[in-house]
């Protein structure tokens, strides 16, 4: 009979996903505090956290994951941690529902800029100037609940928790950064412009609009994917507290 060889391969793998976690995640924290991070820098960041929550579930599947998950000192942090993934949950929910108002806000503007209407147009910029910073407000609201991971916590669990403070920061920084990607004009100012560069100044109004749409419905995308992704997660912490 063949002697039973055991593999150390689940084991190792499982040390150097929780070794490649810790470096994006410190990577994405250095990126999101840079005073350079721009709208474009968190539609990046987003996509990768997914791929971070998608390596974190395969360590919460894996059987060295769940060994370390169901010992009973871990129970109660697995627990709160998954209390915790509520707020983000609620938070993510209500920073799409921003992204679509400032995106329907953005389309008015654009039918406004056509007609010429320059009272109108700064009207619709106040209006989404205001939607902005109501989404900050619902942030601030919701970031109170949040705290991070026990320090007796397991490695996954406070990879989970750091992952979670940092879609927590992303979100906050893309409320601030959408408040100004428009100002209000002066209408003097506007008084000014001749005839003869009136178009020129409509069509690169209009695409300027445009491509900060197109950035919004990235955003939609990239955080209904984290969304999933969240739930996801939830799922499979359920799961190994039933084992």
């Amino acid at each position: 009979m063949a002697p039973i060889l055991r593999s150390d391969s689940l084991p190792s793998t499982h040390c150097s996903n929780e070794i490649d976690i810790g470096e994006q995640l410190q990577t994405l924290k250095a990126t999101i505090s840079s005073p350079s991070a721009t709208i474009e820098t968190m539609v990046d960041g987003i996509r990768r956290l997914g791929g971070v929550y998608n390596t974190i579930e395969e360590m919460v599947c894996s059987p060295s994951g769940q060994v370390s998950l169901c010992r009973p000192q871990q129970r109660k942090v697995v627990e709160q941690e998954l209390e915790r993934s509520l707020v983000l949950l609620d938070l993510c929910n209500a920073m799409q529902e921003s992204f679509s108002e400032l995106k329907t806000s953005i389309q008015e503007m654009q039918l406004v800029i056509k007609r010429g209407d320059n009272s109108a147009l700064q009207a619709k910029i106040q209006a989404y100037i205001r939607l902005a910073k109501k989404a900050q407000k619902q942030f601030k609201k919701t970031n109170k609940k949040s705290t991070s991971a026990e320090q007796e916590s397991c490695m996954v669990v406070k990879q989970l928790a750091e992952a979670r403070e940092i879609i927590i920061s992303m979100l906050e920084s893309l409320a601030y950064l959408l408040s100004k990607q428009i100002a209000i004009p002066s209408s003097s100012k506007w008084s000014l412009v001749s005839k003869k560069f009136q178009k020129t100044r409509v069509t690169c109004e209009e695409e300027q609009l445009q491509g900060l749409e197109m950035v919004i419905v990235d955003l939609e995308s990239g955080v209904e994917t984290l969304f999933r992704k969240l739930i996801q997660s939830r799922v499979s912490l359920l799961n190994t507290l039933t084992l």
